[in-house]
């Protein structure tokens, strides 16, 4: 009987170098994108593929490998027919301060000028706007995901609100 390949026996790289194994789990676009919806509460297999623009083949994919990784488990909200939601497990919430970096980075380098900032934040702990992270910048405590309140600007709200409507009609 053939051995069951694990992301160990085929994907790990051959090298100490931490950041080279880190992407052969979260290193790519629809990885990362599904990672943000999570973070944003969206939890059913539909809200993440309306948000994210994937196939729903790519998205599975993405889902099982994040939950063979130990970052997104799948918990069963209605039994007939069965249909799961996922949730990151304590792995997968330790990713929250990369999502942060890519926003502070795409914030900073990847929007015209005039762009105002897509999702604002306020920490729980000090009332205050967070900044970009990783630690708010009004209290200077490290930000965890729920303890904030995110705010979107009415254009990314709009956006968000597009995609799902576009997803009922064509999904």
């Amino acid at each position: 009987m053939k051995k069951k390949a694990t992301m160990d026996d085929t994907h790990t790289p051959p090298t100490l170098c931490p950041v080279a194994r880190a992407e052969t789990v979260v290193g790519d676009r629809w990885t990362v994108l599904i990672l943000r919806e999570l973070f944003m509460g969206s939890h059913r297999f539909e809200e993440i593929q309306a948000q994210t623009g994937g196939t729903p083949q790519m998205i599975a994919a993405r889902l099982k490998t994040l939950e063979a990784e130990g970052l997104v488990e799948r918990r069963l909200y209605n039994a007939r027919p069965k249909r799961h939601e996922y949730h990151q497990t304590a792995k997968g919430e330790a990713f929250y301060p990369v999502v942060l970096a890519l926003r502070a980075w795409g914030e900073t380098w990847c929007k015209s000028p005039g762009e105002g900032i897509a999702v604002q934040y306020t920490h729980h702990a000090c009332g205050k706007p967070t900044g970009m992270g990783p630690v708010c910048e009004s209290c200077g405590k490290p930000l965890v995901r729920d303890e904030m309140t995110a705010k979107l600007s009415p254009a990314y709200a709009e956006e968000r609100a597009e995609r799902t409507r576009r997803f009922k009609r064509n999904g």
